[in-house]
């Protein structure tokens, strides 16, 4: 079944440590064919409670960005199945998919892909905007997400007035605005000094503890290993370490 409706991904309970926000069995991701072909994954298989903030560690090419894209719906399997509030994901048509990513998902990338002509509000307004949140309501749930990461006295400001870490906020402030449950970070410090690398995970912590918020991260800092709830460590397209 193609339509994926507000009372299928509300089945689970948060509160019971048995039902998983995400799940993945199997997974395995071929790119190109024969002698060529590269196995970026070669059967992961994790489960993620709801509310944790997990991180998924490994070298360059151990499949770490492979998989978070998996579990964000922005790539299918070769073979497995991923499913999110227990219905299963990889199945489903790439426009029901789009759909599942604007309203139940954020997602933040390295480069932040912020609109260099839009002050921080207009970024955020519009990631609203594509979740297809009525507009009455963008005011009041973009300040709430820049209040979020401390920038409501900066939403007027545009990214090359603000610095790597204003930037990388204002990201995260857009990806949270519309409330997903699931939030999605590759490599998120990674262009950031170690103390505001620790800053942005200290925000998505409190993403997690006050809006029960889940939160899955790529990362290479073992410092931020220290503090999240949850690592899994990848090598040569599998998991092969759960902490």
């Amino acid at each position: 079944m193609e339509t994926i409706r507000k009372t299928d991904l509300a089945l689970y309970d948060p509160t019971r440590d048995s039902d998983p926000i995400l799940k993945a069995v199997g997974i395995k991701r071929v790119f190109g064919r024969g002698s060529a072909a590269v196995h970026a994954l070669k059967g992961a298989n994790l489960s993620i409670p709801y509310g944790r903030l997990v991180a998924l560690k490994g070298r360059s090419g151990s499949g770490k960005t492979t998989l978070i894209n998996m579990l964000g719906a922005l790539d299918v399997p070769t073979e497995g199945a991923i499913y999110f509030c227990g219905q299963e994901i990889t199945t489903l048509g790439e426009k029901t998919r789009n759909q599942l990513r604007r309203t139940q998902m954020g997602f933040i990338f390295q480069s932040f892909a912020l609109m260099p002509l839009m002050s921080a509000y207009e970024n955020v307004e519009f990631g609203l905007r594509i979740a297809g949140i009525p507009t009455k309501r963008h005011r009041e749930l973009a300040e709430r997400a820049l209040d979020n990461v401390g920038l409501k006295a900066r939403m007027n400001h545009r990214p090359f007035e603000m610095s790597g870490g204003e930037q990388q906020r204002t990201a995260i402030a857009r990806a949270i605005a519309h409330r997903p449950k699931l939030l999605l970070a590759d490599e998120p410090t990674a262009e950031l000094d170690s103390k505001m690398g620790l800053q942005i995970i200290k925000i998505f912590k409190d993403l997690v503890q006050q809006e029960g918020m889940t939160i899955v991260i790529t990362t290479h800092d073992p410092a931020i290993m220290e503090i999240v709830d949850q690592v899994y460590a990848l090598e040569d397209g599998q998991i092969v370490d759960q902490g």
